[in-house]
């Protein structure tokens, strides 16, 4: 079982991620483990997916629509999004747009090329689950909530921008 950071903590984490093999192939997955899909099978045959005694949660990629997913994000545990490369950030709009325009309440996470220097701004957006990339120290990596103390832009978790906070607090 591997490790994550969820919710401010290193957590186990149960979940298997499906991923196509070279070829374009998924691996067979057993009826009774959590597993967390590409959008494009939970579409193709979402009662087969449902069905299971195992959970099942959906991942998007960088350039799929969450609007494809929205009337089924109450009843899915955990929705991911893949982060193919560092520099790729559509990744952030998509877990703003998930929390505030689909209000999905459940465990956002980032999967794939995640590192702690995204944490704090992954976190803002509205992640609370992280998959950091392999070989990194999660319990090191946890001092990434804390890269900056404030921010001038309005985020998902501060909704108001420095500069009213500043004339507010006056």
């Amino acid at each position: 079982m591997r490790s994550i950071i969820k919710d401010g903590q290193v957590a186990q984490d149960c979940w298997q991620v499906l991923r196509a093999d070279t070829e374009g192939q998924y691996p067979a997955v057993a009826a009774d483990v959590d597993v967390i899909i590409p959008l494009a099978l939970w579409l193709a045959d979402k009662a087969a997916w449902q069905g299971r005694a195992g959970q099942t949660a959906v991942w998007l990629a960088p350039d799929e629509d969450p609007q494809q997913l929205a009337a089924d994000l109450n009843s899915l545990p955990l929705v991911a999004v893949d982060f193919p490369a560092f520099t790729d950030g559509r990744g952030y709009s998509l877990g703003r747009l998930l929390r505030e325009r689909y209000s999905y309440a459940g465990e956002l996470r980032a999967l794939g090329d995640v590192w702690v220097d995204l944490l704090h701004y992954l976190w803002q957006v509205g992640f609370n689950a992280f998959e950091i990339k392999g070989g990194k120290d999660l319990d090191g990596a946890l001092s990434g909530y804390d890269t900056f103390t404030e921010r001038y832009q309005s985020t998902h978790r501060e909704p108001v921008p420095l500069f009213r906070r500043r004339v507010t607090s006056l």
